[in-house]
């Protein structure tokens, strides 16, 4: 399983955008809601599995789409199945450990 990741620094804290790497370029649609999940938003890097687990245990924000993804982080402790909103069968998963 490869994940999708792009990080950035934002007032003092690290936000991770990650995501299921093959669901980079769907649209998530949703009556007039509609999200793209693109490369630029969700990261242009693909990471395995050691490094992703590596990057949510550092990461303060963290903003992760898909099963994989948001299971990952939720075995990790990390977020919970209370917060996870699913569109169009895809999983959405915002977290602040700030």
């Amino acid at each position: 399983m490869q994940f999708s990741v792009r990080t950035s620094n934002y007032e003092k804290n690290t936000m991770v955008n990650m995501c299921d790497a093959e669901l980079i370029g769907t649209d998530v649609i949703d009556g007039k809601l509609k999200i793209h999940i693109s490369e630029n938003y969700y990261g242009k890097e693909l990471v395995d599995k050691d490094k992703a687990v590596s990057l949510l245990q550092s990461a303060s924000i963290m903003n992760l789409v898909g099963k994989e993804t948001i299971s990952l982080a939720i075995d990790l402790g990390i977020g919970s199945e209370s917060g996870v909103k699913i569109i169009s069968n895809i999983p959405f998963l915002i977290i602040f450990n700030t």
